[in-house]
C-alpha cells in the first residue's frame, strides 16, 4: 500500500518501522518527535538509555540510530513520499541526531524488499551452516553499504583470525570488567518485564571451541543459563568501516549497516554483530589497521551465514516511542 497521504495511523506505521531496527544491547536509544508544519519527524536521543561504561562516547547510540534513520527513510519511500533526511541538523540541539521530513510523491519505492525486510530482519547468534555466501550475494552487501558511503570489506583466513582473537580478547575483558558486566547483566530482561533488553532466550549459545567469540550478555558464561554448541569452522566476517570518525559519520555508518543487514535478510542471510573489540580503545584501532585502507575506521564487524531465524527481541510500539504532539496531519 503507498498513499501521498500522512495520516495518523501511517505515521504510526512509520514509527513502528524505525523501531524495528537493531540497537546495542537493544536499548532502543531513540525517541520521535512529528513536526507537523512542515511534515518532519525527528529523531532524538534518550541519554539515559546510552551504556556509559560499554559506549562512553556514544558512538554505538548514533550508530543504532542511524540504523532506524535507514528504516524510517525505506519506510517512508515505501508508502509513496520522499524521504529528506539531514544529520545533526541544529548544532545547538546535539541529542537531536537527525530529521527525516516528507518530500514530494514518488510512484513507487525502488526497494519494495527492504521494506518486507525490515519486518523480518533480527539478529541470530545461533550457530550458522558451512555453506559459503555466494559472491553476487556478497557483492551486493558490499554495493549496499557504498551506497551509504561506507566500505564493507571481507578479509581473508588469516585477518579473519586476527579479528576473532582481537573479539576473544575484548570478550574476556569485558566480562573480567565489573563495571561493564553488571551494566551488560542489566539489559538481560524476563521477556514479560519489559520491551527493552535482552531477553534469555534471544542470547543464543557459546562455541564449545570458543572459536567464535559471542557475547555473553550475562558476562558469567554458566553452562546452565548459556549452552555450548559448535559453530561454523570458517565463519564469514566483514568490516564495516567508515573514512572519517565523527558523529555523523557514526550515523552514516548505522545506515549503512542497517541496509547491508536489510539486503542480507533479503537474500535469506542470516547475521549477528561483534561489536566487543569497538568497546576498548585499543582494539578498535587494530581493528582498522586492515591490507585494504589503514585510514579506515572501524564501525562493526558482522558475521553473516545461512542458519536458524532465532527469536526476535522486543521492540517498544510506536506510541510509546513518538512524543506526544499534533497527529491530525493529511498531506
Amino acid at each position: 500500500m503507498r498513499t501521498a497521504v500522512l495520516t495518523v495511523p501511517t505515521l504510526e506505521d512509520l514509527v513502528s518501522a524505525a523501531v524495528a531496527a537493531p540497537s546495542i544491547h537493544n536499548t532502543q536509544p531513540w525517541r520521535f518527535r512529528l513536526d507537523p508544519d512542515t511534515v518532519t519527524l525527528e529523531i532524538r536521543a534518550v541519554a539515559d538509555r546510552g551504556l556509559r561504561h560499554i559506549d562512553p562516547t556514544g558512538r554505538a547510540l548514533h550508530l543504532s540510530v542511524g540504523c532506524a534513520v535507514l528504516n524510517l527513510r525505506v519506510a517512508v519511500a515505501h508508502f509513496g513520499r520522499e524521504p529528506v533526511t539531514r544529520l545533526l541538523p541544529r548544532p545547538d540541539e546535539p541529542d537531536l541526531l537527525a530529521t527525516v521530513r516528507f518530500g514530494g510523491t514518488t510512484a513507487s519505492s525502488s526497494t519494495p524488499h527492504l521494506y518486507d525486510a525490515l519486518w523480518h530482519r533480527h539478529s541470530s547468534r545461533f550457530p550458522y551452516s558451512e555453506r559459503p555466501l555466494p559472491t553476487a550475494v556478497l557483492a551486493e552487501l558490499a554495493e549496499a553499504a557504498h551506497s551509504e558511503g561506507a566500505l564493507l570489506s571481507r578479509p581473508g583466513p588469516t585477518e579473519t583470525d586476527r579479528l576473532l582473537q582481537l573479539t576473544r580478547e575484548a570478550e574476556h575483558r569485558n566480562t573480567a570488567d565489573p563495571d561493564r558486566a553488571a551494566e551488560s547483566r542489566r539489559w538481560v530482561h524476563d521477556p514479560n518485564d519489559a520491551a527493552l533488553g535482552m531477553p534469555p532466550g534471544t542470547l543464543g549459545t557459546q562455541d564449545f571451541r570458543d572459536r567464535i567469540p559471542m557475547r555473553d550478555f550475562g558476562a558469567h558464561r554458566h553452562p546452565a543459563v548459556l549452552a555450548a554448541r559448535p559453530f561454523e569452522t570458517r565463519p564469514t566476517l566483514m568490516v564495516l568501516s567508515t573514512g572519517h570518525d565523527r558523529r555523523a559519520d557514526w550515523l552514516r555508518a548505522g545506515q549503512a549497516l542497517e541496509r547491508v543487514l536489510l539486503v542480507a535478510t533479503a537474500h535469506g542471510v542470516r547475521a549477528s554483530l561483534l561489536h566487543q573489540a569497538l568497546e576498548w580503545h585499543d582494539l578498535r584501532d587494530q581493528l582498522a589497521q586492515a591490507p585494504d585502507d589503514r585510514r579506515a575506521n572501524a564501525q562493526m564487524v558482522l558475521r553473516l551465514g545461512y542458519g536458524p531465524k532465532g527469536p526476535q527481541s522486543p521492540r517498544r510500539t510506536a506510541e510509546q516511542t513518538l512524543a506526544k504532539a499534533p497527529l491530525s496531519v493529511t498531506r
